[in-house]
Order: C-alpha cells, then sequence, then structure tokens
C-alpha cells in the first residue's frame, strides 16, 4: 500500500466513523434501556444501520454492496459500541453471507446478496451450535438427507441468535455419518434455510431468556424439506466453509469488545472528574486512577492486534493467530474496563439509567462467544507454540 493510498484508507474509515457515531446518536441510552427492559428487538436501529448501507459494507459492490474490507467493518462496530449501542443484532449479518459470497454458485450469489444488501432478505441466524456439541462442531448431530431435489433436516440447534428476526439461515449439518467418513471433519454440509418458508412446516424457534437481550433461541428440525438448490458449494465441505468466515467473525467481535472498553473508559473518566468526595475529584486518587489507566493500555494494545489482523485478512494473508489473539485480549480488555468503570461509579454503576450495568452484563459475553477464552488459548499453545494437543 502506497502512502497516498494508505492515507486515503485511513481519510475513509475516518468518514465511516463520524457517519457511524452520527447515526448511533438517534439511539441514547434510554432507546437501549426500554429494549433491555422488555427483551425486545432493536429494529428501528437495524433498520437504519441497513439503510445507511452499514450492514452491507463487505458484500461487494455488483451486488449492491459497498465492497469494503474487514477494517471497514470493525471500524463500524467498534463505533457502534463505543457510541453506547450494540451490534449484536445484526453485526452477524457482516459476516455470514461471507459463506454464500466465497462459496455459493452465480445463481445464489445473484439471488440472495442484492436482496441481503438492500435489507429486502435479513441473512442474521446462524445455525451451527448443538445441546450435545457445544464448541465440538465436527460432533454436530444435526442430518440432512438428500431424497430427490431436496434435503430432508432433523436435529437441533441452540444459541442460535435473532432466529427470530432473520428471513434466512445459514445452516451447518451433517450429510455423512461420522462414521463413514476418514476424517471428522468431512461429511458436513452447509444450506441456506428460508425460514419465512420453513417455519410450521418443520422449523420450531423457542426464545431463550438470558441475562443479556441477545434474542437467542433454540431451533429445531422435524423432516424440514429445504431444495437442494439451497446446498452451498460441495456436499460434505461445509466445514471448510464455515471455517473461512470465522477469523472475520473474531476481528469483528473484537473490534465490538474495544469499542465497549473505550465506552467504560470515557464513562469511568468522565465520572472521575467530576465526582468529588472528601472535598475532592475521586480521579485524584490513585485508587482509582490506575484501574483506568491499566483498562486504557490493554484496549490499546487490543486495537492494534485488532488492527493487524484485519489487515492480514484483507492482503488474504494467514490471520488465524492474529484473529484468534485480537479476540482473546479484546474480550479481556473490555471486561477489565466494564470493571473499573462500575467499580469508578461505585453504587450508581448499578442504576440502570447509567447503561453501565447494561453494558457489563453484554461485554462479559464476549469471553465465552462466538468462541471461549479457553479454545482460543489452546489453539495459541498448539499450533503457534507447538505444544501437544489438549483436547
Amino acid at each position: 500500500m502506497t502512502a497516498s493510498t494508505s492515507t486515503s484508507h485511513a481519510a475513509d474509515i475516518a468518514a465511516i466513523r463520524e457517519g457511524v457515531r452520527a447515526l448511533c446518536a438517534r439511539f441514547p441510552g434510554e432507546y437501549w434501556r426500554g429494549k433491555d427492559r422488555e427483551r425486545a428487538y432493536p429494529g428501528e436501529f437495524v433498520a437504519a444501520l441497513t439503510e445507511a448501507g452499514y450492514l452491507a459494507c463487505l458484500i461487494p459492490e455488483e451486488y449492491g454492496g459497498s465492497g469494503l474490507g474487514v477494517s471497514a467493518a470493525a471500524a463500524i462496530l467498534e463505533e457502534i459500541h463505543k457510541s453506547g449501542c450494540n451490534g449484536g443484532a445484526c453485526h452477524a449479518q457482516m459476516y455470514i453471507m461471507g459463506t454464500v459470497l466465497r462459496h455459493g454458485s452465480a445463481a445464489q450469489k445473484a439471488e440472495y446478496l442484492p436482496k441481503i444488501a438492500s435489507g429486502a432478505l435479513r441473512l442474521q441466524a446462524f445455525g451451527v451450535t448443538e445441546p450435545g456439541a457445544g464448541t465440538d462442531t465436527t460432533s454436530i448431530r444435526t442430518t440432512a438427507e438428500r431424497r430427490g431435489d431436496c434435503y430432508i433436516i432433523n436435529g437441533q440447534k441452540i444459541w442460535t441468535s435473532r432466529a427470530e428476526h432473520s428471513d434466512l439461515m445459514l445452516l451447518l449439518a451433517r450429510t455423512s455419518p461420522r462414521g463413514a467418513v476418514a476424517k471428522k471433519t468431512e461429511g458436513l454440509s452447509v444450506f441456506l434455510v428460508d425460514m419465512r418458508a420453513a417455519r410450521g412446516r418443520g422449523l420450531t424457534i423457542r426464545p431463550i431468556r438470558t441475562m443479556i437481550n441477545h434474542a437467542t433461541t433454540e431451533v429445531f428440525f422435524d423432516n424440514l424439506e429445504v431444495p437442494a438448490a439451497n446446498l452451498i458449494g460441495e456436499e460434505g465441505r461445509g466445514f471448510r466453509y464455515i471455517l473461512d468466515g470465522m477469523n472475520a467473525e473474531r476481528i469483528l467481535i473484537a473490534a465490538e469488545a474495544v469499542g465497549d472498553a473505550r465506552w467504560f473508559i470515557a464513562k469511568a473518566s468522565a465520572y472521575a472528574k467530576e465526582r468529588i468526595v472528601f472535598g475532592r475529584p475521586i480521579g485524584q486518587n490513585q485508587g482509582v486512577q490506575f484501574p483506568i489507566a491499566r483498562a486504557y493500555a490493554a484496549t490499546e494494545a487490543a486495537a492494534l492486534m485488532v488492527e493487524r489482523a484485519a489487515q492480514l485478512y484483507e492482503r488474504g494473508e494467514a490471520a488465524g493467530k492474529e484473529a484468534n489473539m485480537a479476540k482473546l485480549l479484546a474480550s479481556e480488555a473490555s471486561w477489565q474496563a466494564a470493571d473499573a468503570c462500575l467499580q469508578t461509579h461505585g453504587g450508581f454503576g448499578f442504576a440502570e439509567e447509567f447503561d453501565i450495568e447494561r453494558k457489563f452484563r453484554e461485554t462479559r459475553l464476549y469471553q465465552v462467544a462466538p468462541i471461549s477464552t479457553n479454545l482460543i488459548l489452546a489453539y495459541l499453545a498448539e499450533h503457534v507454540l507447538g505444544l501437544p494437543r489438549s483436547y
């Protein structure tokens, strides 16, 4: 990248950040508190992001998107969270469509990507995790059996977020028994399920109420018919297709965590300067200063790793190590900043009106999903440091 290209790219990213901040200003804390209280989907916010084109930033221009890179997507999600909002209601649309883009047929891309870009269709549900498999994806038991021009799907998924608010689901199912393939990663296939047609015809969705407003669900398949034309790529190669998008997912989730951390740090710093106790600002005390300063240092380090991972990903270079470290460092920095912010505010931190308790709950998720901290550490130990496989 030349100096002029780099400068232009930085200006584009800065403009994107400014635009996202302006959009988020229309959705202040009371909007999110109301949604959290009612466990309601932030449809107005998602619609605004869609109309502004932000959710289509990774879709190529030929399909109606912006054709931008993952750095731009990371900037969008970071600013959403830095502004006190939450991208969990829609962030999956950014990276799920990548499987269709990279591995879908020309007909599938022409049919779905323009509608996803315009907002006519929502692709926000990712059916992978199962109760008996967890993160051990190759142990999933949902099956897809070919019968003529369709597949018959049976099984169950869990933690399938946004299923009630999505038109399409990207589904991973086993098309060959695990015992019938040479490698456990083989025999898995990916399907694009039209949930509008499937609900009540073999698809059942049950909401799961959680400590955060994440619109997550259990999904049950009972002899659900899916047209064979909805198979993405080749049968049996779905695990590889899913893996392709995981680095992008981790980079983008890490960007959200950085945004949360910066929100907490700004909130804590402002309060520490204005809160007077014993005749002096509490921010004058090192016991208050140091946790905020440590969280700031951790956040800036994580942000650099997010930037590094995004750059490698955009160049088509191996980014697994960096994407995982970005997710690890950012999730821990956001939790560190959340704890410092809550402690700085004392009792007021628990008051709903300050938004801290809501975002405190929300940011804790990132050390568990979309991949747990322990599995990232196991990956780094084995694949980067060369230590013996632990599982």
